[in-house]
């Protein structure tokens, strides 16, 4: 296979895009701890708040997608709940 300008220019693009999304995710995951983690009604709510804002944030840059979003948002909130 040749090496083309654009070739690699497309695998520069992606390595970029992945190493984003990584990073958000890995964001996204910790923040889903926090909440799932908490030891009390209290803490977790605090979680809940800041990991709503996380989740949003990266259904808005389309890392996740957005039914997505409101599924982890609805999972969180009958977590807390139940607390």
């Amino acid at each position: 296979m040749s090496a083309k300008g654009s070739e690699l220019k497309r695998v520069k693009q992606n390595l970029k895009r992945y190493q984003r999304n990584k990073h958000y995710k890995s964001v996204l995951k910790s923040a889903i701890k926090n909440v799932i983690n908490a030891e009390n009604k209290e803490t977790a709510q605090s979680a809940l708040s800041s990991s709503c804002s996380v989740i949003d944030k990266t259904a808005r840059k389309g890392i996740i997608h957005k039914n997505k979003a409101a599924n982890q948002k609805s999972r969180l909130m009958r977590h807390v709940a139940s607390l």
